[in-house]
């Protein structure tokens, strides 16, 4: 393995598979798929070693339930900011949040929405100019439901930009 000059990582989580009720797009809440590959996801992040320091959540209803029961898998759960910019955020207004972050978070986890994860994904990597892995070219196909992608960044949160990060890896964890 070569060695980086990574700071810092990002991991981007989107929520597990929702359901449709006839309620407002915010409350759906997730189908009985989501709810089981959810916590799947927590157990992958244990388990990779990519527990994150802190947690920055969409308030949808469906990311929520996403975060509770993916935070089941880790011990203790690291803390949880619900920050309502997410919900409908591009890469823009998603990097003017993620340069907001402290130095000291080491590992960041966004659990967010389409098409937002995998845009910032792209945005992040140069759009894959330099990188043509097999994990890339699936995030550019799609990055499904309970999908995560970490990203190594190689400077501060606050210089967060176009080609500042590396993917290193992309599952879709399934219960």
């Amino acid at each position: 393995m070569q060695p980086t000059n990574e700071t810092h990582h990002l991991v981007l989580l989107r929520h597990a598979k929702s359901a449709w009720p006839d309620v407002p797009d915010d409350q759906r809440p997730l189908a009985p798929r989501g709810r089981r590959d959810a916590p799947e996801a927590g157990r992958w992040l244990r388990s990779s070693g990519h527990t994150p320091d802190q947690v920055l959540c969409s308030p949808a209803q469906r990311a929520r339930q996403t975060w509770r029961l993916a935070a089941t898998g880790l011990d203790p759960a690291p803390p949880v900011d619900h920050d309502p910019r997410i919900y409908h955020a591009d890469v823009e207004l998603l990097l003017r949040v993620l340069r907001e972050v402290p130095e000291h978070i080491g590992t960041l986890l966004v659990v967010g929405h389409e098409p937002t994860m995998r845009d910032l994904t792209l945005h992040l990597t140069g759009g894959g100019s330099h990188d043509e892995s097999d994990a890339l070219q699936r995030v550019r196909l799609k990055f499904p439901t309970s999908a995560i992608a970490v990203l190594g960044l190689t400077g501060p949160w606050a210089g967060l930009d176009a080609d500042g990060a590396r993917l290193t890896d992309f599952v879709i964890p399934r219960g």
